[in-house]
């Protein structure tokens, strides 16, 4: 006997204009907070079995903002993110696995500087509506920490008192509102 799985699988824009990528990470004793300006994705989202799911993201590497046009510059520099060399940064989900309460583990591959490296999201759904002119979005913030490191972030300088003055962690957080993609 076969069943028929029903699904409803809808295919999603990012809206940049409700949504952000953001990270931090340690500065000598505080955290610094930056923004990427310039990014796009698609969520496939399946209602009925959002483990069978797929999001893909690309961020302009240059499209960096830390509200300090110096720091700024040196984090577009071959020092870190080498935008010249490599404009972006991607996320290619590979496996969502659910956690209870709208809430999920999305794994996939990240990319930075050309060296990708598996990292799990922690995803919480915020539902789906409609916004006043009719129109459907649906809702989710992530969040992961990676090592900056381990994608050929490395620049730093020792404190004269000991440590560096880059955490090597950083946490990265989305927020993300997405629409039906056009036909």
């Amino acid at each position: 006997m076969t069943t028929a799985t029903s699904t409803k699988t809808t295919i999603y824009s990012i809206d940049k204009a409700h949504s952000e990528a953001t990270f931090q990470v340690r500065h000598l004793l505080t955290k610094v907070r930056g923004r990427f300006s310039d990014f796009e994705g698609t969520i496939e989202y399946d209602e009925l079995n959002p483990e069978r799911s797929l999001v893909a993201v690309t961020i302009q590497a240059s499209g960096i903002d830390t509200n300090e046009r110096d720091r700024d510059t040196h984090l577009r520099s071959a020092d870190f993110f080498d935008v010249e060399k490599f404009p972006t940064l991607t996320f290619r989900g590979t496996a969502i696995s659910g956690k209870g309460d709208q809430r999920f583990d999305v794994t996939g591959d990240l990319t930075i500087r050309g060296v990708t490296r598996p990292v799990t999201f922690d995803v919480t759904f915020l539902g789906k509506a409609k916004d006043p002119w009719g129109n459907e979005r649906i809702a989710f913030e992530a969040e992961a920490v990676v090592n900056r490191k381990d994608f050929g972030l490395n620049w730093n300088a020792v404190l004269e008192t000991g440590g560096f003055l880059v955490g090597d962690e950083v946490k990265i957080s989305l927020s993300v509102q997405a629409i039906p993609k056009a036909a």
